[in-house]
């Protein structure tokens, strides 16, 4: 052990000398709030004295026409509770703060506590709650409601921010939210666009609102990622809307759509009754989970034969959309399990889906835009390593699109 630590721990003991209980450290009268109201007011007159140019009684201050003036109380609010100091000031009432500056309340790290919670999913009564139960705050829903809407712009920035040239795979897909924007309650539809990149990491390009899920709006999806700089993407997974592929192809004309095989066979089996479900499921099974695209075709007939009788809608349906749905066989195994599901969104919409549960209505659309995004930046940040195998997939895309894979 140095030196310095063990004069750094001589110094914890004898601050620590009678402290018993938890309460005799944090709370309302404890050590950490004491030691950060000291801690505040000697960095602030630390401030003050580099303000002024000398010390606390200091002879070079005689004569220099401005001098320290008394002290003003002001509370404020931290991550260590309540509590009130004294802010110092000059004569001449040019003295700025910058630890604790003129009318602000909360020192930093507060507000992020605020906005934390919110994304969690918390109401504005649940963090008044909270914050008065872990640091004994009482804090206005006002207040709680400023921090938050501080967070628009940044919404309204990373909405319009550029975006890579090319992304290899993009996911699409709706989320469901009730508004009170227009007086009644309705559903609004959250359309999300997530990416994987050249390095193979997750990448939520944006979030737009509609009335409705369509392919009209999707479209104008599309032609804001092109506008805001995508030019090409390999393969586009999407679930079986009616129109979504073309508007994809209207946009980006060499992207090959795969539709969702798990959305495909949810949709199936909502044909079947219970008891026959398994079996009908492990039928299907055979057709996606063929090696070739031959073989995926004699599964299909395989399927017809056994259940086209009892279940004459399901064989028609897959061979309506067969094309879009075995895009996945024109690549190597790599890229297959990647693509051949939409679980990639699907995973973010769950995550999200836990963050909305326990709100209501939202009084507007702006407010789900921003609960949204808090949300989703806090399901990103476990976004921390590359898609499984990606470099293998990456080189069979160049093999695969040559030119259009960036260097």
């Amino acid at each position: 052990m140095t030196s310095t630590q063990k004069k750094t721990d001589a110094l914890l003991d004898e601050l620590l000398k009678g402290c018993r209980t938890p309460e005799d450290i944090l709370g309302e009268h404890g050590l950490l709030k004491r030691l950060t109201k000291r801690m505040v007011e000697r960095t602030l007159e630390a401030e003050m004295s580099d303000h002024l140019g000398y010390e606390p009684h200091a002879p070079e201050g005689r004569g220099t026409g401005n001098s320290r003036n008394g002290k003003t109380k002001k509370t404020v609010q931290s991550d260590a509770g309540q509590f009130e100091i004294e802010v110092p000031r000059d004569r001449e009432g040019s003295f700025e703060p910058q630890l604790v500056r003129k009318r602000q309340r909360r020192l930093d790290g507060f507000d992020d506590k605020v906005l934390a919670l919110y994304a969690r999913g918390l109401s504005t009564r649940d963090i008044k709650a909270q914050l008065e139960e872990l640091y004994g705050v009482d804090v206005s829903p006002t207040l709680i409601s400023n921090v938050t809407d501080a967070v628009h712009d940044e919404v309204r920035a990373w909405q319009s921010r550029p975006l890579a040239a090319v992304y290899p795979i993009l996911y699409f897909d709706v989320l469901y939210v009730k508004s009170r924007e227009d007086g009644p309650v309705k559903n609004k539809a959250v359309y999300l666009a997530l990416g994987i990149n050249l390095e193979g990491e997750k990448e939520l390009l944006g979030l737009w609102m509609n009335e409705t899920e369509g392919a009209k709006f999707w479209l104008s999806v599309f032609n804001d990622l092109k506008n805001r700089g995508v030019e090409d993407c390999f393969i586009a997974c999407v679930d079986g809307l009616k129109g979504l592929p073309e508007a994809i192809e209207a946009v980006f004309p060499k992207t090959q759509v795969q539709l969702c095989i798990v959305h495909k066979v949810r949709g199936s089996l909502k044909y079947v009754p219970w008891k026959e479900r398994k079996a009908v499921a492990a039928d299907l099974r055979a057709v996606y989970g063929a090696a070739t695209l031959l073989e995926a075709e004699q599964a299909l007939e395989r399927f017809s034969e056994r259940w086209d009788d009892k279940y004459p809608a399901i064989t028609p349906s897959w061979r309506a959309d067969w094309q879009r749905l075995m895009v996945f066989f024109d690549y190597p195994r790599e890229i297959r399990k990647v693509i051949y599901t939409t679980n990639a969104i699907e995973s973010l919409n769950y995550s999200m889906r836990k963050v909305l549960k326990n709100r209501g209505a939202f009084p507007n659309d702006e407010s789900i835009m921003k609960l949204m995004f808090m949300g989703l930046k806090n399901v990103a940040r476990k976004w921390t390593r590359p898609i499984r195998d990606w470099k293998a997939a990456l080189n069979q895309f160049v093999i695969l699109y040559g030119d259009r894979v960036p260097n």
